[in-house]
């Protein structure tokens, strides 16, 4: 994302406005961040398949779920929280609801909605997965951070999750899709 080392002229009266290219310093700061983020998925990823044969995606979902009143949400509002499309949650439902770990239920007051419902086996899955998936997260991240890093990291990530997800009706968020 650096600029090219040339750009092509192409003679017009009305330039394209040049972007707005990183500093060497940026640069430096979005690959770390880039190279973080995907080794820490990736970490958390085997972790999870080795450790109860789902993806990091299918935990989430078992613990928003688990957090959920009666461990039921509408699809449509797990795929908020989990901030993934509406393709993608189906198909992680089917996945769950296969392994016997979720169940759907249609919606009484609307015929085309669905709750996702977290069942008895898979509660007892996410228990049994939490504490070392808890201790590969604070492996990687939390015993690497003092408390003050840590402090700003979470205001940091926070700041750019609101920015990514603007109020403004017709936003192209993933559970829109």
């Amino acid at each position: 994302m650096k600029a090219p080392a040339s750009a092509p002229a192409n003679g017009s009266a009305a330039e394209p406005k040049e972007p707005r290219w990183l500093t060497d310093e940026e640069q430096r700061v979005w690959r770390s961040f880039m190279e973080g983020v995907t080794l820490l998925d990736d970490h958390l990823d085997r972790q999870l398949q080795r450790d109860a044969g789902m993806p990091h995606v299918y935990y989430g979902l078992l613990v928003k779920l688990a957090e959920a009143p009666r461990r039921r949400l509408r699809m449509t509002e797990l795929a908020m929280l989990a901030k993934i499309t509406r393709s993608r949650l189906s198909h992680a439902v089917a996945r769950l609801e296969k392994n016997g770990w979720v169940h759907r239920e249609d919606c009484p007051d609307d015929k085309r909605g669905q709750f996702a419902v977290l069942t008895d086996e898979g509660l007892k899955v996410l228990r049994q997965t939490a504490p070392g998936h808890v201790e590969a997260v604070r492996q990687a991240v939390f015993d690497r951070l003092s408390p003050e890093q840590q402090k700003s990291l979470g205001e940091i990530m926070r700041i750019v999750a609101e920015g990514l997800q603007p109020a403004e009706a017709g936003a192209d968020l993933p559970w829109l899709r």
